[in-house]
């Protein structure tokens, strides 16, 4: 009989988290429909009007900061807090982290600070789940819900289901993935990106025609554009760590810092090209893959300007930008390893991602969602060669590794 109690209340308690994933989902998936069309359409009003906004990057920097000193908490910490959260360091995720990290992106992209949004997925995500879960004073329901909120908050927006489902699974413990939370995060990211589709969200696709022959010889043009790729994901996430330090002795306090660094990225971004290395550089990753212009050094100028965006104190993430520099590198290595352009710039975009994130399947699925699952031999190999060269490199200063058999 005890056996049968045993297996009742197992159940039951597996019922409950998938109940309680759907709920998050859709919730994920509403909050991260407001914050993606409004993110898209705050950037496409300064693209159209780049003197309207740039120029005051800084004075959006400062009241960035002063909110967040303010009224903010800990949920200045960002990505960082959800990590301590999830391995238990920190008690939890501040309900005030949401709106505080939309409302500081939506300033910080409007006024041209070189900044993504998947990082600000992630802390919706999170923050969702965790919440819901500790409704029932169970840690274990808490941090299950915490990592489906993840994968929930990543679907949401960048309606890339699968690929959500295992960055939230493996992001948190580089080399492992918590099974434990597989089937909760499988329902939490697809109904978010269902949620948030129906309510205007577009999914990232694009469409590519650039048929290659498995061959011995492409396969070592792909090893080594791999290679390339990686060394990309690492000099980014290197940059973000020095930059970040670098700022912090040379600019202590925390206002002037983002003054005077959003004034410098005004000027250079109103004198470079007029705002094309501002916000989420749509243009640049457009121009790739529709035929536009390319500069050989945009991936440079992405770096450079996002690195230094976010290490003043620009509120948002890394992945979008990591996207960029990784299409716009691959687009212009393509001519030297002889591979087809789009391709090139399509496996550069997830294995750069993948390199920096010290991430595998992740970047492997958003490649094969946004560009077609025909491609998953070449994202496999690319990613896994960056992910396996990358020395374990991290933007998330956070990120645990598992540890060796």
């Amino acid at each position: 009989m005890q056996v049968v109690f045993d297996f009742i209340k197992h159940k039951t308690y597996v019922f409950l988290i998938l109940l309680l994933a759907v709920f998050v989902g859709v919730f994920a998936g509403l909050v991260c429909a407001v914050f993606g069309r409004g993110l898209l359409f705050l950037d496409a009003l300064r693209v159209s009007h780049p003197l309207f906004f740039i120029p005051f990057l800084g004075i959006a920097g400062i009241l960035i900061v002063s909110a967040y000193k303010s009224w903010g908490g800990s949920s200045a910490e960002g990505v960082s807090l959800i990590f301590e959260v999830g391995y238990g360091e920190k008690p939890s995720v501040p309900k005030r982290i949401i709106p505080f990290i939309i409302v500081s992106t939506w300033i910080s992209n409007l006024f041209g600070a070189s900044v993504g949004r998947e990082g600000v997925a992630i802390q919706i995500g999170a923050a969702l789940g965790f919440r819901v879960g500790k409704i029932f004073r169970n840690d274990r329901i808490a941090r299950i819900l915490l990592i489906a909120g993840i994968a929930g908050g990543f679907g949401g927006l960048f309606r890339t289901p699968i690929a959500a489902v295992f960055f939230a699974l493996e992001v948190l413990v580089a080399g492992s993935l918590a099974y434990e939370a597989f089937l909760p995060s499988l329902i939490t990211a697809f109904t978010a990106s269902f949620v948030s589709g129906k309510l205007g969200v577009p999914m990232e696709t694009i469409l590519m025609d650039a048929e290659i022959s498995f061959t011995a010889g492409n396969i070592f043009r792909i090893v080594i554009a791999s290679l390339a790729f990686c060394m990309v994901g690492r000099i980014f996430s290197t940059a973000d760590k020095k930059m970040r330090l670098l700022l912090q002795k040379i600019l202590p306090n925390d206002c002037v810092r983002i003054f005077i660094v959003g004034l410098a990225i005004s000027i250079a971004s109103i004198a470079l090209y007029r705002g094309r290395y501002s916000g989420l550089s749509l243009g640049i990753t457009h121009s790739v893959f529709h035929g536009g212009k390319v500069y050989a050094w945009d991936w440079i100028l992405k770096i450079l300007f996002t690195v230094i965006s976010l290490s003043a104190g620009f509120q948002s993430g890394e992945i979008s930008p990591l996207l960029c520099i990784g299409s716009s590198f691959g687009y212009v290595l393509a001519g030297i390893v002889k591979l087809p352009p789009v391709l090139c710039a399509a496996l550069g975009s997830a294995s750069v991602l993948g390199s920096a994130t010290n991430t595998f399947l992740a970047p492997m699925f958003i490649g094969c969602e946004v560009f077609g699952f025909k491609y998953l031999p070449y994202f496999f190999i690319t990613c896994a060669i960056a992910y396996a060269c990358n020395g374990n490199n991290t933007i998330y200063g956070k990120q645990r590794l598992s540890s060796m058999l």
